[in-house]
């Protein structure tokens, strides 16, 4: 597994979609590696364009809460979860243990191995966590610069 920090945002498109004589419309969700709202348009039409013959919309775009994305190299992992997990540290001040959520963005094919994966990523780090949340998203693809 190979993670990688960078400004994600979620992408909607719509789109024409044609396979042999019979074309239909799509509605998927990405999440792309961009810098401005500006540029993840450019670069999810640039990256959809072999798909789409006729109408493409790109329908929405907001910016991922995403610290980090969580790539497998395994070929069965072909879904995306987003995973909350709590960072626990204690407030020096007040003694009192705090909690800070992070969210990730980790690719698997099941929501067990998801969690797996999560607990992979902290197995060798002195963090105390907890994961609060694990779901899986509509995104289909990540697409990296």
């Amino acid at each position: 597994m190979r993670t990688r920090t960078a400004k994600w945002y979620e992408t909607t498109v719509r789109y024409e979609r044609s396979k042999g004589d019979e074309s239909n419309i799509a509605t998927e969700s990405y999440a792309v590696d961009a810098l401005s709202f500006a540029e993840a348009e450019h670069r999810i039409t640039e990256e959809m364009e072999p798909f789409w013959s006729g109408e493409f919309d790109v329908k929405k775009i907001t910016i991922a809460p995403y610290a980090e994305v969580f790539f497998s190299e395994d070929e069965d992992d072909d879904k995306f979860f987003r995973a909350t997990v709590a960072m626990i540290t204690l407030d020096e001040r007040t003694g009192k243990e705090k909690k800070n959520n992070v969210n990730y963005l980790v690719q698997a094919e099941n929501i067990e191995t998801a969690r797996r994966y999560v607990v992979d990523a902290f197995l060798n780090t002195q963090i105390d966590y907890e994961i609060n949340r694990l779901v899986e998203t509509k995104i289909l693809d990540v697409f990296e610069k």
